[in-house]
């Protein structure tokens, strides 16, 4: 069973550290060294529930009683921790059960579901309450599921190897002539199309895994992942690798992670009022500076 809030003991044992953290809202690791901007205006049917409407005792859950939470599998650091959701350790696995002790769900009335990257917005009734998997918000995943308001603002990152081609690149036009890949249906992939535009067509993979093993062998140049998992990827997976630099800030509304539910279900006004909730009280700043620390500042690629 996870601990009731989800704490790492090797990062921030004890839980008067936590407590501390949340009344100070310690600062997330973004450019501008703040927490995450306000909440996205994209969760779709986010009325003004009550207090009361927004209970265990209330909600129509998919289980009554329970709240069920899908992600993908592996379930990757630092957003998760050992490929395990429940163990509460991670951003990710933090940030969910925050939401449903919000909701009213102990750990215990919490359950997990493997829930593949892109079956999460595509059309269809989902097999989840709510799924936590590094889901940006964007105009076309919101025709087809609701999204609670973003819960991390993203930046992407360029990863490779140090001493390929790329190893020195300090502008876009530095990637032109590069090989790059990302993970298929994903906005390190548009950034890489959209923003990049390099000379030669993308590697796509199914997996961020598999984009890793690409880098690995040398199959391509560089991959596009966020910022936080680049930094956990040339810390613990390619150590001979690093992080190239980031993407600039477009100057609109950031990229954003948002909670992903089935289209028009009742439960996205709650859920969507328990993530302002989390960012209002400072629990959401607190769990990004405990979990993703490490993800400081890359240099820009302009």
């Amino acid at each position: 069973m996870p601990p009731a809030i989800p704490l790492s003991p090797s990062r921030l044992a004890p839980a008067a550290a936590v407590l501390l953290a949340l009344a100070v809202a310690g600062c997330a690791p973004q450019d501008d060294g703040t927490a995450s901007s306000a909440p996205s205006s994209s969760a779709a049917g986010a009325g003004s529930p009550s207090a009361a409407a927004c209970t265990a005792a209330s909600l129509a859950t998919r289980t009554p009683g329970k709240l069920t939470v899908g992600t993908d599998k592996p379930a990757y650091d630092p957003w998760f921790s050992d490929d395990d959701p429940s163990n509460g350790k991670g951003y990710e696995s933090a940030v969910a059960y925050a939401v449903a002790e919000r909701l009213g769900y102990p750990p215990a009335r919490v359950t997990w579901r493997t829930v593949p990257f892109n079956s999460a917005f595509s059309p269809g009734v989902k097999n989840f309450d709510f799924d936590i998997n590094q889901v940006s918000i964007n105009a076309d995943r919101k025709k087809t599921v609701d999204f609670s308001p973003g819960y991390y603002d993203v930046r992407q990152a360029v990863v490779a190897r140090k001493g390929s081609k790329i190893a020195g690149a300090r502008s876009l036009a530095d990637l032109k002539g590069a090989k790059l890949g990302a993970q298929v249906g994903t906005t390190s992939l548009d950034a890489i199309t959209g923003t990049v535009k390099p000379d030669r067509q993308p590697a796509v993979y199914q997996r961020n895994d598999l984009a890793v093993a690409a880098l690995k062998n040398g199959q391509v140049d560089g991959i596009v992942v966020d910022l936080p998992t680049a930094f956990y990827i040339t810390g613990a997976e390619v150590t001979d690798a690093e992080v190239i630099g980031q993407f600039a800030d477009s100057g609109g509304a950031p990229e954003q992670f948002g909670l992903v539910l089935d289209k028009g279900s009742k439960l996205t006004s709650c859920v969507s009022r328990a993530v302002t909730a989390l960012r209002a009280d400072g629990t959401l700043a607190a769990l990004e500076k405990q979990w993703l620390s490490d993800a400081v500042d890359a240099p820009v690629l302009k």
